[in-house]
């Protein structure tokens, strides 16, 4: 963890409070290293950037498609044969 803390006063759920100090001791860790972990996690994932294949295939429907219906039509077909 960075020196550079400061304290934070967080309200939470009794039930949320002893899963994490639970998830903690099971883990050899404080709640704080808990909850530091998970943030610095969120933040790598707003820092990636969508993988090269996501991207490849990003905007190829139409955003006017009711892909939903669009694939019940294709199990139809492909099984009404």
């Amino acid at each position: 963890m960075p020196s550079d803390t400061v304290k934070l006063t967080v309200r939470l759920p009794r039930e949320d409070v002893e899963y994490a100090k639970a998830y903690a001791r099971a883990h050899g860790l404080t709640v704080t290293e808990v909850i530091d972990r998970y943030l610095r996690r969120l933040r790598a994932a707003d820092e990636r950037s969508p993988s090269p294949e996501l991207e490849a295939i990003t905007g190829l429907v139409p955003g006017d498609v009711d892909v939903e219906e669009e694939y019940r039509r294709h199990l139809h077909e492909k099984h009404s044969g």
